[in-house]
């Protein structure tokens, strides 16, 4: 099953009179690359959450907020933090003293400092709990993004089968074309051949008709339209793998379907079958396009 690298994904819970929101949005990205944004009292534990996000994506550029907001009806009890008051005190003083203020330092001055203030829930000795309800939201979080990449990689999934479907469509028309083209050139280069018998020239029949057998086989397509089908098969059995690292398969895959079609486009002779594949191309490409957004 494909999975899109383009998504969002929420969970929250309540506790303690506190609603912690986990949110996690997902772009595309060559790479996994995890981007985190905590609130201050669970900053220790950034490294935690980037492995609890990169167990579960491949690839893509996923930004991860974590929140956390007092319910309204919960009265909220604010204490001051002595210990940031008398630092922020004494840097206010150092200041001071080198900048050769005279007037003291005053309580507005603190004041411009809110992390003089801990509510109940930002005193660091509360992380614990709180991480422990973030560890359980966050997964959630995690899957909800997961289902909506999924949801899109199956959009994106029945558009590649529609276009393959397409091309197996316009393979089989080249098929017939390729056939009554190489009779056509066989023809052609046997006229030659009793052209050339019919002069007073010196020659070696047999070497002159193999080299015009070869010539003939030399434009011959069927080799490659064979491939070609059967990169198409593999193609549509990958798109409902559901292992990791599909995005890269299929990227491979269309690679050589690509060299396939212009193996074909310079070894025809025949403008209907160089227009075909013309369109065969405009196909891939599209396709192409939308493999860069696939896990």
């Amino acid at each position: 099953m494909l999975e899109s690298m383009t998504g969002y994904g929420s969970a929250e819970r309540v506790e303690n009179g506190v609603r912690i929101l986990a949110e996690l949005r997902s772009v595309n990205n060559r790479f996994a690359e995890i981007g985190v944004k905590l609130p201050r009292q669970l900053s220790a534990y950034e490294l935690e959450v980037r492995d609890l996000v990169r167990s579960r994506f491949q690839r893509g550029k996923i930004s991860v907020f974590i929140q956390l907001q007092a319910e309204r009806d919960q009265s909220i009890s604010v204490v001051v933090n002595s210990a940031k008051v008398k630092a922020y005190r004494d840097l206010l003083e150092t200041v001071r003293v080198e900048a050769g203020i005279a007037a003291p330092v005053s309580l507005e001055h603190l004041l411009k400092f809110s992390e003089i203030f801990d509510t109940e829930t930002g005193r660091e000795e509360n992380s614990g709990w709180l991480w422990s309800v973030v560890r359980d939201v966050l997964p959630e979080a995690a899957d909800a993004l997961k289902a909506m990449r999924r949801r899109e990689g199956e959009e994106l999934s029945q558009d590649f089968e529609a276009r393959m479907a397409g091309i197996e469509a316009t393979l089989v028309a080249i098929r017939r074309l390729a056939a009554d083209n190489l009779e056509q050139i066989r023809s052609r280069l046997a006229a030659k051949v009793e052209g050339i018998a019919g002069r007073d020239i010196a020659y070696n029949r047999e070497r002159l008709e193999m080299e015009l057998v070869l010539a003939a086989d030399r434009l011959d397509i069927t080799e490659e339209l064979t491939r070609f089908a059967s990169h198409n098969k593999f193609f549509l059995e990958e798109l409902h793998n559901s292992e990791s690292g599909t995005g890269r398969k299929l990227n491979f895959l269309l690679q050589e379907q690509l060299r396939e079609a212009n193996t074909i486009a310079s070894k025809s002779q025949s403008a209907e079958i160089s227009q075909q594949i013309v369109h065969i191309k405009e196909e891939l490409e599209k396709i192409r396009e939308q493999l860069q957004n696939i896990e």
